[in-house]
């Protein structure tokens, strides 16, 4: 039987590799983009995936992205809308017929009072369980990948990662293994076996950013260094670079649970989903070397 499964955020950094993982799989990938535009690099990498244009915000998109689809990977944007965004989508699926959903929501989503944006996502986890659609949710730990999407040109032209996690340690998960995760469920013979599961996502081992940048030190051959930023300078800076209040509040929240190591849980689950063992950080490092690198 054939499946389209229609991935949002498919230019973000999970929705991405999810693309890629699941065109190498031979299903029909839909891709949500924002801008068809922007799209077009995705499409240039995958030549087979359909690029659809979304916008959460207008349900006649929604509508149109979600025809003929009956499966769905749903990330969202951090923004201050995405629980409303994520609702959007699960309506709209369930009007189409959609049969399953994956949420791609965060390690600790489940945890009471647990913190900003754990209550977002569980938010938007709770909709989609009310919502008569069969689900599964994704809850991974922080991505490898952030280092550089968010610390890459501060790792290029000053061999310095900035960060306020002391010396605490987090079980970084690479999204490859998030999109290797995504890829097995919605392709497995007995999918239903998923349906309903929540699985927490993290790599093989908990690391400190001292020792993330031991790792990229050896893989680029040069030093990298790690500035323990105090909080007080961590927030001034996010806010000196016009981030929102509410997302400053959010990340300066997060980024206390990492340094009081509250987020250096290590599962097994991607090595017993997917059959192989998660990439460490020094495999990441290696691999992406060039582009932690100058130019």
């Amino acid at each position: 039987m054939s499946h389209t499964i229609l991935v949002t955020g498919a230019t973000g950094t999970v929705g991405s590799e999810v693309v890629k993982a699941l065109s190498n799989c031979g299903v029909t990938v839909r891709a949500g983009v924002h801008s068809l535009i922007k799209g077009d690099r995705l499409k240039k990498l995958n030549p087979t995936v359909q690029l659809v244009e979304m916008d959460f915000a207008r349900p006649q998109t929604l509508a149109v992205a979600l025809t003929g689809v009956d499966k769905v990977v749903l990330i969202t944007p951090l923004d201050e809308h995405q629980v409303a965004e994520a609702k959007h989508v699960v309506d709209a699926a369930r009007t189409a017929g959609v049969r399953h959903i994956i949420r791609l929501s965060v390690l600790g989503a489940d945890q009471d009072p647990g913190i900003q944006l754990g209550r977002w996502h569980r938010a938007a986890e709770q909709y989609l369980e009310q919502s008569g659609i069969a689900y599964t949710l994704l809850r991974p730990n922080s991505f490898m990948q952030n280092f550089l999407v968010y610390h890459g040109h501060a790792i290029r032209h000053e061999s310095r990662i900035y960060l306020p996690l002391g010396a605490g340690k987090i079980s970084y998960v690479d999204v490859r293994d998030i999109a290797a995760v995504c890829a097995t469920i919605l392709t497995a013979e007995e999918e239903t076996q998923h349906y309903g599961k929540a699985y927490a996502l993290t790599g093989p081992q908990a690391l400190t950013v001292a020792e993330v940048a031991q790792s990229l030190s050896h893989a680029t051959g040069r030093p990298i260094e790690y500035v323990d930023v105090p909080e007080d300078a961590a927030r001034q800076a996010m806010l000196a670079a016009h981030m929102p209040d509410w997302m400053t509040d959010a990340m300066m929240e997060l980024n206390a649970l990492g340094k009081a190591g509250y987020a250096a849980a290590i599962t097994n689950t991607i090595q017993e989903l997917t059959g192989r063992a998660p990439h460490t950080f020094q495999q990441f490092a290696q691999d992406f070397h060039p582009q932690f690198s100058p130019a």
